[in-house]
């Protein structure tokens, strides 16, 4: 009896499933451990976070220049809603980091990798480091934009009284905002949020490609989550300081509408124009420094944790 051999064809369609389940899973894998390390990131750095969203949207104790004061908002916070009140609004933030962060961070290796092909290089140029970090960028803000919006009406407004918080969690946020606003309000402040995706995340991931030119790891003695922490927060900062002005019309933007707050814009410029003509360019500034402070161990540590948890994850799949 005569065995016929196994068909070539057969063979390829197997070694192409085999190829598309070892992609999938490595894909799944990145996704993982973006997701974690920009939870365990958010989590630290949330305080700090909720201080400078107080002070972007104008809430809280205020300075005799009309500017918000720091240590009043951290006082504010302790008073109004007690120890948790620094870290309100993080379980919606955690719930928007993960799936965006995953997005972030898998979309910038895929975007990457595809240019390394295109190039036929390995080292990217600088531009095309910002490129692949600002397309990563706008990608997950598009997938997650809603969850952000629901984030910065509970972070971004002071409880009236001790315990009494008008948006107090990410489904009622979301609920409340659709019966009294209507869907569309969950969209409030995209256009800003993806415009600033580009230059943000592309600014993040530029340096941070740059400095990995500048500073070759076989040239350090330096571990590469280590290397990726320091100049992750070098990105994170940078990125911070350009595009701050922008964050605070998207905050701005997103809290029209909701309760208490009486401000309406017709758009992205209108809004520009009523916050300059009312209160100046400063206006645009409130929170920087708060911001810088918390941009530094926030982006190191999403770029020092998903360097690390790649490391870990590289033997088990």
């Amino acid at each position: 009896m005569t065995i016929s051999a196994p068909s070539s064809s057969g063979s390829e369609l197997q070694r192409r499933v085999t190829a598309a389940k070892m992609v999938t899973t490595d894909v799944t894998r990145r996704m993982i451990c973006g997701g974690v390390a920009g939870m365990i990131a958010k989590t630290v750095t949330n305080p700090l976070e909720r201080i400078k969203m107080l002070s972007q949207t104008g809430e809280g104790t205020k300075k005799a220049s009309g500017r918000p004061s720091i240590l009043g908002l951290y006082r504010d916070i302790l008073q109004k809603e007690g120890v948790l009140g620094l870290w309100a609004g993080n379980g919606a933030n955690l719930l928007r980091v993960f799936p965006a962060k995953s997005v972030v961070f898998s979309c910038n290796d895929y975007y990457r990798a595809l240019f390394s092909r295109i190039l036929q290089s390995e080292q990217l140029p600088a531009p095309v480091s910002f490129l692949a970090g600002g397309l990563s960028g706008m990608t997950a803000t598009a997938v997650t934009y809603p969850l952000d919006l629901a984030r910065g009406r509970i972070s971004g407004k002071l409880a009236v009284a001790k315990g009494e918080k008008v948006y107090r969690g990410i489904v009622q946020t979301i609920l409340l905002t659709v019966r009294e606003e209507g869907v569309a309000a969950l969209f409030k402040g995209i256009t800003p949020t993806i415009l600033g995706a580009l230059p943000y995340e592309g600014i993040k991931f530029g340096i941070v490609g740059a400095m990995e030119r500048l500073f070759p790891e076989e040239n350090s003695s330096v571990s590469t989550p280590v290397r990726k922490m320091i100049f992750g927060g070098m990105g994170g900062v940078m990125a911070g300081l350009i595009t701050y002005p922008n964050d605070t019309v998207r905050r701005l933007l997103q809290l029209q509408g909701s309760r208490g707050n009486s401000s309406a814009y017709a758009g992205y410029w209108d809004c520009v124009r009523q916050t300059y003509r009312t209160h100046g360019i400063s206006r645009f500034y409130h929170g920087l420094t708060i911001n810088t402070i918390r941009m530094a161990p926030n982006t190191a540590l999403q770029f020092y944790f998903y360097s690390l948890l790649k490391q870990w994850s590289d033997g088990l799949v």
